[in-house]
């Protein structure tokens, strides 16, 4: 799909991209090859961002991919397989020398040689190079230093979430108690806030906002991801995205609503009763401990009443796999009749749908185009659920 975007007075031809990143996960068998094949045969996806490349094994398995031909290096940076490019990534767990976090950051690098380099560097600063999500030792300072050297991007990862996360375990208040904001590219929202929600924040205004979510199965990658107007696939474009530059920017963020994702709500710890802020003690099992939900931390923190205007289109979506009455059968004859998800979920008609699934479940999937899902808030490590 084509269109045109208006930059510096001159007219480019561009194409809409969909962007989404995923982990590595031994025991589902989610290497990168089958992370690769899956996203560019079956969800229709552009560009992905595989966070555990820093491993060793993960670096072996593209660079034989390479030597088979079966990939090659982009110029402009980024790893182009079939219809998909891959982005880079590493997610890291920093507790700053403050005694701040623990908290989850990504960092991205355009070219093999860069994350080796990142690799060799940070296995003298954990224990364990190749699992994922591995702490840091260092402050989170010397880190971005550290990803801006090699020319990457930094963005803090699920930064509401009340555990490893920028807001929920990192700061009192303000990012710039651990951070350097102008090293910071763009922030991941995670699956329990979403673009109103973030924009109660003044000093988040001047932030791209990535919908992110992490997968640890096939299945579950793509839950959210943004729409983006660039050039080509690649790294240095997706940098003029983060940036709104040369006329590159996100389209339009599509998200879980945030009611689905796992910490939307404040809970008891001990039996998952909805609480309020006011309650101090569980009215169910009395328990006085109690995980803190993404909206009440928010609210804490609330410092501008206006939105940020220039913001994207927030979309809430789910997987088809979220929908009641689509196992893998149906999935699978969704697939063999429409293509790829991404095409199922945004362009498929009413119609078309209900002559292959039932009128239940194609009238499902439209009301998921349409935001027009009920749900039932999820807290406390609990997703929420479709009802």
């Amino acid at each position: 799909m084509l269109s045109s975007y208006t930059a510096d007075l001159h007219i480019h031809i561009g194409r809409d991209m969909y962007f989404a990143p995923v982990k590595i996960t031994a025991s589902n068998r989610l290497t990168l090859t089958a992370i690769l094949r899956e996203a560019s045969i079956n969800k229709g996806i552009d560009m992905i961002g595989v966070v555990d490349c820093q491993a060793p094994a993960v670096l072996r398995e593209l660079k034989q991919l390479i030597i088979q031909g079966e990939a090659k290096e982009l110029q402009e940076g980024g790893i182009r397989f079939d219809s998909v490019t891959l982005l880079l990534g590493s997610e890291i767990e920093v507790n700053d020398a403050k005694g701040q976090g623990p908290i989850h950051v990504l960092c991205y690098f355009p070219q093999i040689h860069q994350m080796e380099i990142f690799s060799e560097w940070l296995s003298l600063r954990m224990k364990n190079i190749s699992l994922s999500s591995q702490r840091f030792y260092g402050s989170a300072k010397e880190l971005q230093w550290k990803v801006k050297d090699l020319q990457g991007v930094f963005i803090p990862a699920h930064i509401f979430t009340p555990f490893k996360s920028l807001y929920g375990k990192g700061v009192l208040r303000s990012l710039s108690e651990i951070l350097s904001p102008d090293l910071i590219d763009g922030m991941e929202l995670g699956l329990s806030a979403d673009t109103q929600m973030a924009d109660q924040i003044e000093e988040l205004h001047s932030f791209t906002y990535l919908t992110n979510s992490d997968a640890h199965s096939l299945g579950k990658f793509a839950r959210e991801y943004q729409h983006m107007q660039m050039k080509h696939p690649s790294f240095k474009e997706f940098q003029f995205v983060l940036a709104n530059k040369n006329g590159r920017k996100i389209q339009n963020n599509y998200g879980m609503n945030p009611k689905l994702g796992k910490y939307y709500r404040t809970v008891c710890s001990q039996c998952l009763t909805y609480l309020t802020v006011e309650k101090s003690v569980c009215p169910n099992c009395h328990s006085k401990k109690h995980v803190k939900g993404v909206a009440d931390r928010i609210a804490d923190l609330k410092d501008a009443d206006e939105l940020c205007s220039s913001r994207p289109d927030y979309t809430y979506q789910v997987p088809l796999e979220y929908l009641p009455g689509i196992g893998k059968r149906t999935y699978e004859k969704l697939l063999k009749s429409f293509g790829t998800e991404m095409h199922i979920i945004h362009q498929t008609t009413r119609e078309k749908l209900a002559l292959v699934v039932s009128e239940q479940i194609a009238q499902a999937i439209i009301d998921m185009r349409n935001g027009e899902l009920h749900v039932q808030e999820g807290g406390g490590g609990k997703y929420g659920f479709i009802k």
